[in-house]
């Protein structure tokens, strides 16, 4: 993106919590999503903006099932880095080692933020297996909790 302008894609699995962190981010994020078992999924993107510093720096939050990889693909065209939410309460998901995997092949800066983590049975240490040179926060995409921080020190590790 231009000088001041940061493209960022938000991955993860189905309910990592991908569209709560960027609502967490920006109250006015536009979301697109669909009635399924369980409440509701996102089907195509969530979209928002934030300043951070001087930076503008726009969210692309993806869809976590597999049948929308081409969802993924298209998003994630002329990205500058990526944001890999990972559910800190549940199991590892075979899903973020793949994104992992491809965006290090593809030599896209990611960070993990690992959700949830003010959850009961939050366990981030049975992530770090998965975290390989990626940076590491622990977030509460629903209350907020260090969302904004972890997003403010990303940034700045992409502009080095």
């Amino acid at each position: 993106m231009a000088h001041g302008k940061f493209k960022l894609c938000v991955f993860g699995p189905y309910d990592a919590g991908k569209s709560s962190l960027i609502q967490a981010l920006d109250q006015n994020t536009r979301h697109i999503e669909a009635r399924c078992e369980g409440g509701s999924t996102t089907v195509a993107l969530d979209y928002g903006r934030v300043q951070v510093g001087q930076e503008t720096v726009y969210l692309f939050g993806t869809p976590g099932q597999e049948r929308f990889e081409f969802v993924r693909q298209i998003l994630a065209r002329g990205m500058d880095g990526a944001i890999i939410v990972v559910d800190s309460t549940a199991d590892p998901d075979p899903m973020v080692r793949r994104l992992s995997d491809w965006l290090v092949a593809q030599k896209v800066p990611y960070a993990i933020m690992l959700n949830k983590c003010d959850l009961p049975g939050s366990s981030p240490s049975r992530f770090a297996h998965e975290i390989g040179d990626a940076s590491v926060y622990l977030v509460s995409a629903k209350s907020g909790k260090n969302v904004h921080e972890a997003l403010s020190l990303f940034i700045q590790g992409l502009k080095r």
